[in-house]
């Protein structure tokens, strides 16, 4: 299929564009939020071309993600909107921007963000994430601990950036991601948006993964540290606490009990090797990119014969 596909989620549009298809991204001069073309810092294969977004046609499915994208979409193209987060404000009430539509299927990722999100009669399916599995492997020998994520502070509580001290008593942490550079704690290194694959090989010698989000879908850095096999720390709120069993990290919304597991994990090593290698075992399984593929050309299928 030829697949009109905006880059707004790389980590996701990673795995998605390890299909058999022929993806086809819009690209402008400003590579800007409407344009970005293929990822630089991500490994994407051949089959993704970057195109002016009017010079993109004989389309067979859209996927669109943000609610804008569908005025871009010409008219009669099958469209499938994924749902990438958490609902915002109200969240028992909050209707979702797709509800009580007949013209789309929206793809959730996580069977929470189904759950949570209001959206009418509109049809919806989950197809929840898979990964292209990294190349690293956890050896833990750094007595630190990684934390992945995008904007810690502009996004504040979100990111449980408020925690991020908490720790620092049992361990240095080491912060990945978008915009993380202005965070200041003497006992906090920033590494501001390295390519995938060397964030990979970094986080895979520190002790243990952090994930601290109060409020986010199903972070994919929390899985790929586990297919790593990196023993994890989270809280213990949205999909997380279905992603990691209790053999394989420690989940806790008690923000002293994750602490405390640090230290654990930091006095025995014996201890978090198990868990990370549970932890691996899991996410392959759950999380592997050929389920997702093959989940996602299920659909892709079923919306375009649906169309003709």
């Amino acid at each position: 299929m030829n697949i009109l596909l905006w880059h707004v989620h790389g980590s996701w549009a990673t795995a998605f564009v390890q299909g058999k298809h022929r993806y086809l991204v819009p690209v402008n001069e400003a590579r800007d939020a409407w344009g970005r073309g293929r990822a630089q810092t991500f490994d994407w294969p051949q089959s993704v071309e970057e195109r002016p977004l009017e010079e993109i046609t004989d389309i067979d499915v859209a996927i669109v993600q943000r609610p804008h994208e569908l005025d871009l979409v010409p008219p009669h193209v099958p469209v499938v909107y994924v749902e990438h987060n958490t609902p915002k404000g109200d969240v028992p009430l909050t209707r979702h921007p797709m509800a009580d539509r007949d013209d789309l299927i929206i793809a959730h990722v996580t069977h929470f963000n189904e759950l949570f999100w209001d959206t009418g009669a509109t049809r919806t399916t989950v197809i929840e994430h898979g990964i292209v599995e990294p190349a690293a492997r956890w050896t833990g020998e750094q007595e630190r601990l990684a934390i992945v994520t995008n904007e810690p502070v502009r996004r504040g509580r979100v990111t449980g950036t408020d925690l991020f001290g908490r720790f620092t008593g049992v361990a240095p942490i080491d912060v990945f991601g978008m915009g993380v550079s202005g965070l200041d704690h003497p006992r906090i290194t920033t590494y501001d948006d390295p390519p995938q694959r060397v964030m990979h090989e970094q986080i895979a010698r520190r002790r243990a993964y952090l994930h601290l989000c109060r409020w986010t879908s199903l972070g994919l850095s929390l899985i790929e540290a586990m297919q790593i096999g990196m023993p994890v720390l989270a809280l213990a709120t949205t999909e997380a606490v279905a992603a990691v069993p209790p053999d394989a990290g420690v989940l806790s919304t008690r923000v002293d009990t994750l602490v405390e597991a640090a230290q654990w994990l930091l006095d025995e090593p014996e201890a978090a090797a198990r868990l990370g290698a549970r932890a691996r075992q899991v996410a392959l399984t759950r999380y592997g990119l050929d389920r997702f593929l093959a989940d996602w050309d299920q659909l892709l299928e079923e919306e375009s014969c649906a169309s003709r």
